[in-house]
């Protein structure tokens, strides 16, 4: 099994690393008002504002070569093929890829803070949209912010346990517990590859490092895979 961690780098040639750019949303917004429990509570006008802005700039970016490159490797490749993201939009799903969990949540579904129904998101979110299930008003984006708990965690740690391979693309190396999973794998036996721009704040961590813009590397990666599999 081959286990596929995806961060920022990967989504960045889709146009959706401008948000970390100068003068992009990143740089406009406080993190601690706009991506955590207690910024969503004292301003949650102002938190709707900030994921449709984000919500409407995933929708107008298309897959780049490094997310169809990972399509194609899931869809011939000789060995279950999983995707890990942190990244919160759809573009794996759109380039094709079927097997991807999403431990920071989706950009495109919505949470019911009172009872914790979740549903498809609407272009735009505001404090006086009410849940469906429970017509309560604490409709929030269904990402993890600052603070809480990944999703997914306990079938994550059980694909780390069965990977032959584990790979890290596109991913800073420094935010956890996703920068801890290398670790992991190797405890269970994986060979670890990374695949990033530059070497990240974890790279001598892994087995093996190829380093530049992932449209390049990671199709060429891609291509070493399922050509050494026929």
């Amino acid at each position: 099994m081959i286990v596929i961690l995806t961060g920022a780098g990967v989504s960045a040639e889709s146009g959706l690393g401008t948000f970390r750019d100068k003068g992009g949303l990143w740089s406009r917004y406080d993190l601690s008002e706009v991506a955590t429990p207690d910024g969503f509570a004292a301003d949650p006008a102002l938190v709707h504002d900030f994921y449709n802005a984000r919500r409407a700039n995933a929708a107008e970016a298309e897959p780049n070569a490094a997310h169809r490159a990972l399509a194609r490797l899931e869809a011939e490749a000789d060995e279950d093929v999983l995707i890990v993201t942190q990244n919160i939009d759809d573009l794996h799903e759109r380039a094709g890829s079927r097997s991807v969990i999403h431990m920071h949540g989706e950009l495109f579904r919505t949470l019911c803070a009172a009872c914790g129904a979740r549903w498809d998101a609407a272009p735009a979110l505001s404090t006086a949209d009410a849940c469906p299930q429970c017509r309560a008003a604490a409709v929030r984006p269904d990402v993890v912010w600052f603070g809480e708990m990944p999703y997914h965690m306990e079938r994550i740690v059980e694909a780390l346990e069965r990977a032959r391979l584990f790979v890290s693309i596109g991913t800073s190396g420094s935010v956890y517990p996703a920068a801890g999973f290398v670790a992991e794998a190797k405890a269970f036996g994986a060979a670890t590859l990374e695949l990033n721009l530059e070497p990240s704040d974890g790279a001598t961590g892994f087995d093996a490092g190829r380093y530049g813009p992932a449209s390049e590397v990671v199709p060429a990666w891609v291509n070493e895979v399922l050509g050494s599999a026929r």
